[in-house]
């Protein structure tokens, strides 16, 4: 069987993992049935019958019924909401591949995160003994690999995210890489492997949500990965991961595994579905089989907030001629944002718009002892005057220019370009798997005749 048939089954179901010495979980370890072969492919064809692989829709297929669902259950960010620096948790985008894990005040008490595989000393971490240790906080933008996919043609079907998919929060955790060296990793583990709570079915696949990280980004100090517990100084909401989650700065959301449970250090890459599976670039719309390349960082984008108000079905927005601010915000995963460009006809010239310097970007670090657990805030004075913040590459930076608008129509547009030399496409970069698809936003914009 391959990675579409066999993945981590509960005990007591009709197959179960037997650990080997690759990756922990893998999804290519061996299989002991719990029955004859009959049985186990019974159970792999009833969940198929459940589960469809990936497709991508017909010419003329709109949205599935599916795929409202999955739009009701999840939520991007309203675009006027860019306004906020950072996100309020109920705007911030969600993405939730199975069902959100139930976990009141009890069951935050009783969490447990472990670490474990090549480590000299396997962890147990209780949310106080996690608490315990220094505490950092990131302000970090975190948006989805599948953000523009609705928008590709031919579609993916999947989730029908349009360009909303982003949010900015403050996140308050412990480096990851300050328990790995509690942990004492062995000198031949080479990547980090995580496992969260949500447990369901994906193509026909049975699992926990499951990702990994090289190991020198897992102990990277820039951009350093956090397991977070706050998100905007209040414990994390249900959505956000409840209660510890993984925050890995510059890459898309896949990486950032809620309800973490799990860390294991292991000496082989790590094979499982949501890595070698699902989150690839595949550039051939026939060949489902495609390798492809792995999903890893954000590629630059900037959206801008509407102008105007709008019409309540199309969104289309109306303003009236003369000065119109328009503004918004700009980030990638691979290097700080150097320039934004606005267009407002549709991308046959370009002004470059006023690039905020990055100051209202920062991290803050506090000295929280170990040992009492008490809270002191350590730090100077960075140059944007706060206490023990600095700048940070990995959050959006606000931009802004002024447009004198004439009566008529147009189509508003911006592109965003980072330090690695990234700009954004004016044509889509199609993939079956409608990720990393960051072509420009287009703003159809009706200015109204003079004296209305």
């Amino acid at each position: 069987m391959d990675a579409r048939d066999v993945q981590a089954k509960r005990d007591g179901q009709a197959e179960r993992i037997v650990p080997h010495d690759g990756p922990l979980g893998d999804a290519h370890a061996s299989v002991e049935h719990a029955g004859d072969a009959h049985a186990a492919d019974a159970h792999i064809s009833a969940l198929r019958a459940v589960s469809a692989p990936s497709r991508v829709a017909e010419p003329a297929e709109g949205i599935t019924a599916e795929e409202l669902a999955l739009a009701t259950r999840n939520h991007g960010l309203p675009l006027e909401a860019l306004r906020y620096e950072v996100t309020p948790p109920g705007l911030h985008y969600v993405l939730t591949h199975y069902d959100i894990p139930t976990v009141d005040a009890a069951g935050a008490d009783d969490w447990t995160l472990t670490v474990r595989g090549l480590v000299r000393t396997q962890l147990s971490l209780d949310m106080t003994t996690l608490r315990s240790f220094p505490a950092v906080t990131h302000r970090v933008t975190m948006e989805c690999a599948g953000n523009g996919r609705a928008r590709l043609t031919p579609r993916p079907v999947s989730q029908p995210w349009l360009v909303e998919a982003v949010g900015t929060a403050d996140w308050t955790g412990v480096p990851l890489r300050t328990l790995l060296a509690e942990a004492e990793v062995e000198p031949d583990a080479v990547e980090a492997v995580f496992t969260g709570a949500d447990h369901g079915v994906e193509r026909g696949v049975e699992q926990d949500y499951q990702r990994s990280l090289p190991l020198s980004d897992a102990t990277a100090d820039d951009p350093e990965v956090l397991v977070a517990y706050e998100m905007n100084g209040a414990p994390l909401p249900p959505q956000h991961g409840h209660p510890v989650r993984l925050v890995v700065p510059g890459w898309y959301g896949m990486a950032h595994v809620k309800w973490l449970r799990d860390i294991a250090l292991t000496s082989t890459p790590f094979t499982g579905f949501q890595q070698t599976v699902a989150y690839r670039y595949r550039r051939s719309a026939d060949n489902p089989d495609d390798p492809g390349e792995p999903v890893t960082r954000i590629a630059p984008r900037a959206l801008m907030i509407p102008p105007g108000f709008p019409d309540f079905m199309s969104r289309t927005r109306v303003v009236r001629p003369g000065p119109v601010q328009l503004e918004g915000r700009a980030w990638s995963g691979h290097a700080p944002v150097t320039k934004v460009e606005v267009s407002t006809d549709d991308g046959e010239t370009w002004t470059e718009a006023a690039l905020q310097d990055g100051r209202d970007r920062h991290d803050r670090r506090s000295g929280r002892d170990r040992r009492g657990g008490h809270d002191r805030r350590g730090g100077h004075d960075g140059p944007d005057g706060h206490d023990g913040l600095k700048g940070s590459a990995w959050v959006w930076r606000s931009w802004r220019t002024t447009w004198e608008a004439a009566p008529g129509t147009h189509v508003l547009t911006a592109r965003a370009t980072d330090a690695a030399g990234h700009t954004q496409p004016l044509d889509q970069p199609w993939n079956r798997g409608g990720f990393g698809n960051n072509f420009v936003q287009r703003i159809p914009v009706i200015c109204l005749p003079r004296g209305d």
